[in-house]
């Protein structure tokens, strides 16, 4: 993305301490500043008509300066007119995901004091279309992650047909077949690491799939059968080359490499089993409901 805008302007550093938090306070609260770091910001208004451009900016920074303070910062004392997601300041939200020197990264894990020395270089999630500055479209994600289900479907064993205490125990060894796969916070690292996502627009993605892998090993759940026709398509979870970037990424964890790899030996089964047991091709879903429905 750095090569295909203008040539980078520079920001003054503006005056300090008078005007709100001073230089190099954090919104944590801490004040001692240990000097300034050069920030380099993609910057887009798609109104503006000038096109994609870098500006830098020499930010102030203390050692509990992370970079979704270095942004608040900037909008706070130079320019109140970039935009950027952010929320939760701790990593639970996911909202504050952006390239980092070229790497996906959380802003708000990422700490000024770490690039004291050569600066950062921000800039917008990669694969994605950019909506204004920092802010990228997520509609596409939002479309692929909807279409496989991402919650419980209840089956005929709920009661009414609903989520209830009797029908929805579940003991804790049930529970760690998906718990890891719980954690993923949407933050879309992983598809911005992702060459496949890159290549084809259309592949619905490491953080889609693991949510359908999330669900269907879940014991609650009977809805494998209406997410397979999601998966097991061209754009499904075949575009997957299992490069690994979208696990080495995840902040949380998450394995979404493996989820993929787990999802495509489901659809591979449940293709099998049309050929033996015809009408019942779903029969070999992301796991054997059937075994581990026994009483909790």
């Amino acid at each position: 993305m750095s090569d295909d805008h203008d040539a980078e302007a520079v920001a003054p550093t503006p005056p300090g301490p008078d005007d709100g938090r001073g230089p190099g306070e954090s919104r944590s609260g801490s004040t001692e500043v240990l000097g300034t770091v050069r920030l380099e910001v993609f910057r887009y208004r798609p109104d503006d008509g000038d096109g994609p451009r870098t500006v830098a900016y020499e930010v102030p920074y203390s050692t509990e300066t992370s970079l979704v303070d270095a942004l608040n910062w900037v909008k706070d004392h130079v320019d109140s007119s970039l935009a950027f997601r952010w929320s939760c300041r701790m990593g639970i939200c996911g909202s504050c995901g952006m390239m980092v020197n070229g790497r996906p990264r959380l802003a708000c894990e990422t700490f000024l004091r770490t690039y004291a020395d050569e600066g950062l270089r921000v800039e917008p999630l990669e694969n994605f279309d950019v909506d204004r500055d920092l802010v990228v479209d997520l509609e596409p994600f939002l479309a692929r992650l909807t279409s496989v289900m991402p919650w419980v479907v209840p089956g005929a064993e709920a009661p009414d047909g609903s989520p209830g205490r009797e029908g929805n125990t579940q003991t804790p060894e049930q529970m760690v077949a998906y718990h890891d796969f719980t954690m993923c916070v949407n933050c879309l690292l992983c598809y911005a690491a992702c060459p496949q996502v890159g290549i084809a627009s259309d592949f619905l993605g490491p953080a889609a799939i693991t949510a359908a892998v999330r669900y269907d090993k879940d014991t609650r759940d009977s809805g494998s059968d209406r997410r397979l026709p999601v998966l097991d398509t061209e754009n499904g979870v075949w575009p997957c080359t299992f490069v690994g970037a979208c696990s080495t990424v995840c902040p949380k964890g998450v394995d979404p490499a493996a989820a993929i790899q787990q999802a495509k030996i489901a659809t591979a089964l449940a293709w099998a089993a049309e050929f033996v047991t015809p009408h019942k091709g779903t029969a070999g879903d992301l796991s054997d409901k059937t075994a581990r429905r026994g009483s909790p």
